[in-house]
């Protein structure tokens, strides 16, 4: 088999990619060890910067998020007694939209099966070689079975932190950034009518809580927990209890409804660099994972692909290497800039169990509250900072 590209992994961010480059005239195989219904089914974020949404949209996949997707102004900030809107047009000029990751990766796969690029799942024992010279390959066996190379100009690794594309980078002396936050969240989907406009951070001397949804019917809900819970120890009443602890303001009240889905995540932050070797470059969760109390998973992902489109449009098209040479230092850039601002409202909203650190948390929320200059720069890193910085 002959590609231009070839990209290992269909999450968001290897099918996002193929579909930049095919709309560029560039050629793509992407490869996937799961099945498309699995595939299909994962349950991750929900939140698109504005950036994500233009970029989805200019690749013609903005039908069904302009349809179903919720477009959101702001967020509420919330500690006991106190719940304050931060409201982003006025703040900063930006959006962002509630559409799950679930639901940009089947736009993302229906696309790709109409016509675009070959798209391979439940294939094993993918190994990229000779990434350092002109002419990598991808080997792999297919889902009959067979074995099978793929060669490349270039390979793209977007399997994720499990995948084996990082480890191949790795090898020319990378380096890994890890820190491991000492609580997780418990999440749900609840068939339950959200019963706020915008999303709620709750501070709360129990411990975290976020409000958010998936549709005028669906509310996402999570809670801070020890991640060493089990998450059969946890009844649905349980939850909805201490959902109302978390979130109670006088004059509002919780919306409850049937619970579909629970599991608990752990929380850390996870930068491997650089995000390229030779011929391949790493992309979304392959080379950087952070906590989702700031919402940038997927939003980073589609500003790697995106820097990566150009740079291989740039290489393949033009024989120039520019962009290529300078993708991983441009992309990082992005990347330690949102993990910051993860860790930053990850700190300032989970409970330690220390008193003092209970203190500075207040502090910080009373002072974005009340300073317009904190709260933008709040806004202006939430609905997302430009791509290339």
């Amino acid at each position: 088999m002959r590609t231009q590209v070839g990209i290992i992994g269909a999450g968001p961010a290897g099918l996002l990619l193929s579909r930049l480059l095919h709309l560029q005239g560039i050629d793509s195989v992407v490869l996937e060890n799961r099945s498309r219904d699995y595939v299909e089914a994962r349950i991750r974020a929900g939140i698109l910067e504005q950036h994500t949404v233009d970029t989805l949209t200019a690749a013609g996949l903005g039908d069904r998020l302009q349809r179903e997707g919720l477009e959101h102004r702001g967020i509420y900030l919330q500690y006991p007694g106190t719940r304050h809107k931060l409201d982003f047009p006025e703040l900063c000029g930006r959006t962002v939209w509630v559409y799950g990751q679930t639901e940009v990766t089947k736009d993302l796969i229906a696309a790709q099966l109409d016509g675009g690029p070959p798209l391979l799942f439940e294939v094993s024992d993918v190994r990229p070689e000779d990434v350092d010279g002109d002419s990598p390959r991808i080997r792999f066996t297919d889902a009959d079975g067979v074995e099978q190379v793929l060669e490349c100009d270039v390979i793209a690794g977007t399997d994720g932190f499990h995948g084996p594309s990082r480890a191949v980078v790795q090898g020319a002396a990378g380096r890994v950034w890890e820190r491991t936050y000492p609580y997780a969240w418990l999440g749900i989907l609840a068939d339950a009518a959200p019963a706020t406009d915008e999303l709620i951070y709750a501070w709360h001397p129990e411990g975290f809580a976020l409000y958010s949804m998936r549709s005028p019917s669906v509310s996402r809900l999570y809670l801070q927990v020890d991640p060493a819970e089990k998450i059969e120890d946890w009844s649905d009443d349980r939850i909805w209890e201490n959902l109302a602890t978390r979130f109670a303001l006088e004059g509002w009240e919780l919306t409850t409804g049937t619970i579909t889905e629970k599991s608990v995540l752990p929380m850390r932050s996870f930068v491997s660099t650089p995000m390229r070797r030779g011929r391949l470059f790493l992309a979304g969760d392959a080379a950087h994972i952070v906590p989702p109390t700031g919402a940038k998973g997927l939003n980073l992902a589609v500003a790697d692909v995106t820097l990566l489109a150009q740079a291989l449009v740039r290489l393949l098209h033009e024989k120039q290497t520019d962009l290529v040479d300078t993708y991983s230092d441009r992309a990082l850039a992005r990347v330690w800039r949102c993990t910051h601002f993860s860790w930053f409202m990850t700190s300032m909203l989970h409970r330690s169990g220390d008193d003092f650190d209970a203190e500075l948390q207040l502090s910080q929320l009373r002072r974005i509250a009340a300073s317009e200059p904190a709260a933008r720069e709040l806004a202006e890193n939430y609905t997302g900072l430009p791509l290339d910085l």
